[in-house]
């Protein structure tokens, strides 16, 4: 039995017929870390003891016949943009290089007290900020499919230990698509849930209209097992919803016939044919899986990017205001009086691609400004929302690719940013509207005649609240053998 293969299911049988204790699970997984992580950088600070500690726990409770939580001896890994009490947390960045936090985020708490073994902390872009995870403040993460090419971001790290066993399940975090485009590069799954169904207490802000905390597995059924346990309502986190959490497990195989799934031709334009040949083969599936196939229309769809990047980085110049060298973090040396302080410190600090946001959030936020750029894009943000709600009327779901690309070439895009922002063109739209959705793999492609083939993803979005019926298709579509189509 590969001990780092296992599902969540399979490791609930296994520990109920003592086939394995949670130490050797958690014990496997370490050991794979150390031979596999050097060459994929997926993580950026390991917790052994921690893990381990928890996985001892877990198999007293065994040894004792007391009742285990739901995901008992689940080894995982926490995007490292998330808290984690007593555990290295950089959000990827050189401004925070030796942050210790004193508590947990709202999410890792849940998953602990469920009984999660927490393996250490994942790579991802800085701040969140990026869609290759080449945006870290210490080293890029690799595609496990093919070491040349990026894992997706900015949850790369989740991403790829997930795809290569280094972790049954993970979280990161999406603000425009850094979980989904990630499990769509990487052929894992990718959840986002409706804003504000996982609190945000102990995630590090980017842009707080826009973060999400979700999960990642390798199956359907394991995501929605983890989102039972860490969505729900939080008085910590005053963007919570206070809105009953269905049995997302309970619900997975309900039959999905006669649902009405939507296609947008909005979310076709400028698609790879290798990627669009995938997917409309997912489309086939779910198609003789009795659902109805639905053309609808998104027409405010073409202003989502810009729209996005107005908010987001008006958001971001905001938040990282804090990362000044006054109160933690890291804090420049030779400077001379207090502004001079703050330049370098933040000059220092701060990578390329932060800056750059910083910079353009500062902008539209201006004096002169304002009005022209982010009041407008706040309007364009509700013609978006008002699309999908109309289309909601009409369908149960909605289709779209994930990434209009597959995995591309590690440093091809590093020089050229708008081709970077452009990798997120069809999953900013359900982040501005505050949606939830999921992407699962659904086939793979070769780029290129001579190299290996890499994963293609399918997005699947729907209305506010209703994950269930997102979960439900999705686990659907991976029973019929969707993942491979």
């Amino acid at each position: 039995m590969d001990l780092t293969a296992l599902t969540v299911e399979s490791i609930r049988e296994a520990l109920a017929r003592k086939l394995v204790s949670a130490e050797e699970l958690v014990g496997a997984h370490l050991v794979r870390i150390e031979q596999q992580d050097k060459k994929l950088n997926a993580y950026l600070t390991l917790s052994p003891e921690r893990a381990l500690t928890q996985a001892r726990r877990i198999d007293a409770m065994i040894a004792a016949g007391v009742p285990l939580p739901p995901l008992s001896g689940v080894p995982a890994a926490i995007k490292d943009a998330i808290i984690t009490r007593g555990v290295r947390t950089t959000a990827g960045s050189q401004i925070l290089p030796n942050y210790i936090p004193p508590y947990d985020a709202t999410a890792v708490a849940r998953l602990e007290s469920a009984g999660v073994c927490i393996l250490g902390k994942t790579n991802c872009d800085e701040f969140a900020m990026g869609s290759s995870t080449e945006n870290s403040g210490y080293f890029p993460t690799h595609n496990p499919y093919d070491l040349t090419r990026v894992p997706g971001g900015s949850s790369g790290g989740s991403a790829a230990a997930v795809a290569a066993n280094l972790a049954t399940v993970a979280l990161g975090s999406d603000t425009g698509g850094s979980i989904r485009q990630p499990a769509a590069l990487c052929g894992t799954v990718g959840m986002m849930g409706t804003y504000g169904r996982v609190s945000r207490f102990g995630l590090i802000a980017f842009a707080s209209s826009l973060d999400h905390i979700g999960p990642f597995g390798r199956s359907v059924r394991d995501v929605a097992a983890v989102l039972q346990v860490i969505a729900g309502h939080d008085p910590c986190d005053s963007t919570s919803a206070n809105q009953p959490v269905p049995d997302y497990e309970a619900l997975l195989d309900q039959p999905v016939k006669g649902f009405k799934v939507g296609i947008a031709d909005e979310y076709f334009k400028g698609l790879s044919p290798a990627v669009g040949d995938c997917v409309q083969k997912g489309i086939d599936l779910l198609a003789k899986l009795g659902c109805e196939i639905t053309p609808i229309s998104l027409p405010h769809t073409d202003y989502a990017i810009a729209c996005y990047y107005i908010i987001a980085t008006a958001e971001a110049s905001s938040n990282l205001a804090r990362y000044d060298g006054v109160r933690y973090g890291f804090r420049a040396s030779g400077y001379d009086g207090l502004a001079e302080m703050y330049r370098q410190t933040r000059d220092g600090g701060f990578g390329a691609e932060v800056k750059r946001r910083i910079m353009l959030g500062t902008h539209v936020l201006s004096s002169g400004y304002y009005d022209a750029y982010y009041l407008k894009a706040q309007k364009v943000r509700t013609l978006i929302t008002r699309d999908f709600q109309e289309a909601f009327d009409e369908v149960d779901v909605i289709l779209t690719p994930t990434s209009p690309v597959p995995a591309f070439k590690l440093g091809e895009r590093l020089d050229d940013p708008l081709q970077m922002y452009l990798a997120d063109i069809y999953t900013v739209t359900a982040s501005l509207a505050g949606i939830p959705g999921i992407s699962v793999p659904c086939g793979r492609m070769r780029p290129v005649a001579d190299e290996p083939p890499v994963p293609v993803g399918m997005q699947l979005l729907a209305r506010h609240y209703d994950e269930a019926r997102l979960l439900q298709v999705a686990n659907a579509f991976e029973k019929a053998g969707g993942f491979e189509v």
